[in-house]
């Protein structure tokens, strides 16, 4: 049987941590209890000690008087907890008061001699006023947020139902002739209409219709109560001398490139050609804008819904850990005293309240019927998503794809010695035409080795990941995924590996056997975009999707996985590297003519090198001016100028790589290459990791630490700062042979992956206490419909 106190560890909210029971405090105090209730440590009356190693002739009196105090407390078997409200001298504040919790003293008075029980109701009425508090006001936030919704929601259904009517009566007046306010789409049907499926980018391109027809629908919209920014109608009545109104604009997020576009270009158009304070820009009303507006709301409905989940679960496990502790309380002090405790916990606001359970019914009810098209089955897919069950078998496969990993590479290591592959014969034809693709695909499985282990750590650690990546329950990666993907991927290579050399040394020619390492190539890449429902489509194409919005940053709004994932591109420059050299053997014939020096002294191959080099640290520094720009952070700018540091270092050791007998350039690689890494390791421990604050409980450290070893931090310091340096080799001239050059370059690449492991794991505890200090379980999501003053 699972005990209690990790059943509450495994089952809290972690972001919500400090604000549930602290059982395990409590639990530590009725062990006092219970070592200050042995014999030898009774208290008498006088708080004397009775004590074993002494006998007198008044023993049997002290024992006497001491049994007829215990039976006499012991006769008061009610314990009583009384409510103190201290309501506000305020008529409007009487609805916030304030609840402090005191225990009677007839439940104190039963072990008068021990201070320990006096102390635990102490800290039980504490925390109870903790609980309280916490709830009480996650409820009114709730609340507060389900109000707005539902306004965002009428004003969602008004315009739908406006939009409607005009498009029925152009189409009914023109009949067919020509193209109405919204001819060339498809309106929405009414107030059950389903989007659900939508998958349209949300962009907000100008339509063709007239100012007339725009300024129509505005006024019927006006008619409904709903009133837009700078429209015709809004400033007329203003320029009559009516007072300013408030008027509601749809907000649409620049998420896109296209919306990016859209809102830079209007808001210099805006800046330098029109006069704000005269006409301001036209609002315009569209079936994206609606769609992309009715996709904001009903993810607001689904965050809402999660986080009424979150309260309900936490009042449940509160109300089962006072349950338990007062439980454990009645056994150490040998007596039924909790019921009436227990039943003012009932009553307390957290367990009678049902405002929440009523709000997540009348969730529920909307998002069936204006989201799901009544169909409760397809509402309860968003809004309580199913977790995928973790299946034996992957466990199973991992296991079975490891030991035939490790049994074909001691093949292949075998088969190389035997027929002399890495002889000085044929050392340099086999090494740049096989090693490259082998070695791509060694430092992917590597990474996603990592990854695994990075997985199975913040699991284990309760650090919430998905909530912190935005990542979809049902279709996120476990570690077991990762782990198997990574061994089924090196299996594929290594079996190729053994099949290459198997053909070479029974006289096949070269010219055919080459074409093995580009036919697997082509096979990943092709069932990475395969559209098939196979391999983990969801994260293959989520996977795709990231990648495209660091590509083209910054014209993507930048989210934690983004960024994220571009750091993890930084430490994959020999990857992409080796690809640039598999896809110019295989474009240029190279496996077929063993053409080498096309591919290493060709101007558009050394050119494309710099590009390689250059784009990860370029893309990271355009998420971060992107950053910067949405919110105004200047920490954003000097992270960016930390990837230009990082840019410059690393085009100055590939030029020296090229010439290294030039003074000058072993001097600026030095400079360069000194200065990116002091400003890499400053970020990493004190901005990425929240290290080395001066002021911190923990030397050196930060306040919160997860790993209860403190020694394991100081280890990773180290362990970062040694990796962090291993740029040195590249200055380092080591006279050694081809294929020792591609295993030493293996080895350090090697490394920068296993760095990067090591940091992602700091770096998402560290995001995840910065979550658990906010208590931030629930993603904020902007709504479309904001108030703002309008004066004409």
């Amino acid at each position: 049987m699972v005990k209690f106190s990790k059943e509450l560890e495994a089952q809290l909210i972690p972001e919500w941590k400090d604000a549930f029971v602290n059982y395990w405090q409590l639990k530590k105090q009725v062990k006092k209890i219970k070592i200050s209730k042995k014999p030898h440590h009774v208290h008498d009356g006088n708080s004397s000690l009775i004590h074993d190693f002494g006998r007198s002739i008044f023993d049997s009196i002290r024992s006497f008087t001491m049994t007829s105090q215990m039976k006499f407390h012991k006769s008061h078997e009610v314990s009583q907890v009384k409510s103190i409200i201290k309501e506000g001298e305020n008529v409007e504040e009487q609805e916030e008061q304030e609840e402090i919790y005191e225990t009677e003293n007839e439940l104190v008075q039963l072990f008068s001699e021990e201070d320990e029980v006096r102390l635990f109701f102490e800290m039980l009425d504490e925390e109870l006023k903790k609980v309280n508090e916490f709830y009480k006001t996650k409820e009114s936030e709730f609340l507060e947020r389900g109000d707005i919704l539902n306004k965002q929601l009428q004003i969602l259904l008004d315009l739908k139902q406006v939009l409607s009517d005009r498009r029925r009566k152009t189409l009914g007046s023109r009949s067919g002739s020509g193209t109405g306010f919204f001819s060339r789409s498809h309106s929405s049907s009414g107030r059950n209409s389903d989007f659900s499926e939508t998958q349209s980018d949300c962009g907000s391109p100008r339509g063709s219709e007239t100012i007339s027809q725009t300024e129509e629908v505005i006024a019927a919209l006006e008619k409904n109560g709903i009133n837009f920014v700078n429209s015709a109608s809004t400033r007329a009545k203003t320029k009559r001398g009516g007072k300013p109104k408030v008027a509601m604009r749809i907000d649409i997020p620049a998420t896109t490139p296209t919306r990016t576009i859209a809102a830079v270009t209007s808001m210099l158009w805006e800046d330098l050609v029109n006069n704000p304070k005269k006409d301001g820009p036209r609002e315009y009303i569209n079936k994206k804008k609606i769609q992309c507006a009715e996709k904001m709301i009903r993810g607001a409905f689904v965050e809402l819904y999660r986080g009424l989940g979150l309260l309900k679960t936490y009042s449940s496990l509160n109300m089962v850990a006072f349950v338990k502790i007062l439980k454990k309380f009645d056994k150490v002090a040998k007596q039924q005293s909790s019921a009436n405790y227990l039943k003012q916990v009932k009553r307390s606001h957290f367990i009678s309240s049902d405002k929440v359970v009523r709000l997540m019914d009348e969730v529920e009810s909307l998002f069936t019927q204006h989201f799901a098209n009544s169909d409760r089955k397809k509402a309860m897919k968003f809004l309580r998503p199913q977790q995928n069950k973790e299946s034996h078998m992957i466990t199973f496969f991992v296991g079975l794809f490891t030991g035939c990993f490790v049994t074909l590479f001691s093949v292949y290591a075998i088969l190389a010695h035997l027929s002399g592959m890495f002889s000085t014969r044929t050392e340099a034809a086999y090494v740049e035409t096989v090693y490259p693709v082998f070695s791509m695909f060694a430092l992917l499985s590597l990474h996603l080795f990592m990854y695994g282990c990075n997985l199975f750590l913040w699991k284990g650690t309760r650090i919430n990941y998905n909530f912190i990546f935005e990542f979809q329950p049902k279709t996120a990666l476990k570690y077991r995924d990762a782990f198997l993907i990574g061994t089924c991927l090196m299996t594929s290579v290594v079996g190729a590996l053994v099949v290459h050399l198997i053909l070479l040394s029974n006289g096949f020619s070269p010219s055919q056997v080459d074409a093995i390492p580009g036919i697997l190539l082509l096979i990943f890449l092709a069932l990475l975009i395969c559209p098939l429902n196979v391999f983990y489509r969801p994260t293959r194409f989520y996977f795709l999707k990231v990648i495209r919005n660091i590509v083209c940053s910054p014209f993507y709004k930048v989210l934690m996985v983004d960024f994220f994932m571009a750091d993890q591109l930084t430490s994959q420059i020999p990857l992409m590297r080796h690809l640039e050299s598999s896809a110019c053997y295989f474009l240029a014939g190279s496996l077929t003519t063993h053409g080498l020096p096309t591919c290493n002294s060709g101007r558009m191959y050394i050119e494309l090198a710099y590009v390689i080099s250059f784009a990860p640290y370029y893309w990271r520094a355009m998420q971060c001016a992107r950053r910067w720009f949405d919110e105004s952070d200047i920490n954003h700018l000097a992270n960016l100028g930390k990837y230009v540091s990082a840019m410059v270092a690393a085009g100055a050791r590939l030029t020296y790589s090229r010439e290294p007998d030039s003074q000058l350039w072993f001097s600026i690689v030095l400079v360069t290459s000194v200065i990116a890494t002091v400003y890499q390791l400053y970020w990493d421990f004190v901005k990425d990791w929240g290290f080395f604050n001066l002021k911190s409980k923990n030397f050196l450290l930060r306040d919160e630490l997860i790993l209860k070893n403190k020694s394991i931090y100081y280890a990773s310091i180290a362990l970062n700062l040694v990796l962090r340096v291993a740029w040195v080799e590249t200055v380092m001239h080591f006279n050694v042979r081809p294929f020792e050059s591609r295993l030493l370059d293996f080895f350090l690449a090697s490394l920068e992956v296993i760095r990067r492991g090591h940091w992602n794991f700091y770096r998402l505890e560290n995001e995840h206490l910065n979550n658990v200090g906010k208590f931030r379980a629930v993603k904020a999501v902007p709504l479309p419909f904001r108030e703002t003053d309008s004066d004409g």
